[in-house]
């Protein structure tokens, strides 16, 4: 039987492309979104050579309308969405008195509202009901940085969220999960290797529901 669609937010050059092999490679067609076009199609066109399916969509998660559609027009080009990974993130140094009012909302635009965005629009469009929701975490959500308060505070407030959402889910069929990275991807620690922690987001997808838990403290 043919395997849903993966959709997912945030690729880059690291965590988020790896996230796209990992699923594309598991057999199913891949959506990956993100800012920079030419990267995207880029990437998408690699995992086609390697014949994969694989579109991309050019689009800002820190932008309700766009992100939705983009979501949404994935899912009827890809088929039915059986996971979604939300891996944006604006990732930048600030101290809590330092913050300026306008870059700590267009931070928390990117870190929170556009997850809850993302799970809002691909609930309803999961297929059968049912399937994965993951979304990346951070160990600046247990132990905060004063050098990246906004990151902190945006990976607590994405903390709280799915882990209210994973309770609202439990029983539907949905496996709702944040993966909290306690350490820096692609450094020198192996266990951080961008490809090896994309295989701990697929196992997650795998795991049989008597073992669903809120977060998966990778560390």
């Amino acid at each position: 039987m043919t395997k849903g669609s993966a959709l997912v937010v945030g690729v880059g050059p690291g965590l988020g492309l790896a996230l796209a092999e990992a699923f594309a490679a598991d057999g199913h067609p891949v959506a990956l979104f993100g800012r920079d076009a030419a990267r995207l199609e880029k990437y998408a066109s690699e995992l086609t050579a390697e014949g994969r399916t694989a579109r991309a969509y050019a689009v800002d998660a820190a932008d309700p309308e766009s992100l939705t559609a983009a979501l949404t027009r994935a899912a009827d080009e890809g088929g039915a969405p059986e996971v979604l990974v939300y891996n944006a993130a604006l990732i930048k140094q600030d101290a809590p008195t330092e913050l300026d009012a306008g870059e700590f909302a267009d931070s928390l635009a990117v870190n929170v509202t556009g997850a809850v965005v993302a799970a809002r629009t691909v609930l309803p469009l999961l297929r059968e009901g049912r399937g994965s929701l993951l979304f990346t975490g951070g160990g600046l959500a247990l132990d905060p940085s004063p050098d990246y308060t906004s990151l902190s505070v945006g990976k607590a407030a994405l903390r709280s969220y799915v882990q209210s959402l994973h309770k609202q889910q439990q029983g539907s069929g949905v496996h709702v999960t944040t993966v909290t990275v306690g350490g820096y991807i692609g450094g020198d620690d192996p266990r951080f290797a961008p490809a090896t922690l994309a295989a701990a987001y697929l196992d997650l997808h795998r795991q049989p529901q008597d073992q669903w838990e809120a977060e998966l403290l990778y560390v």
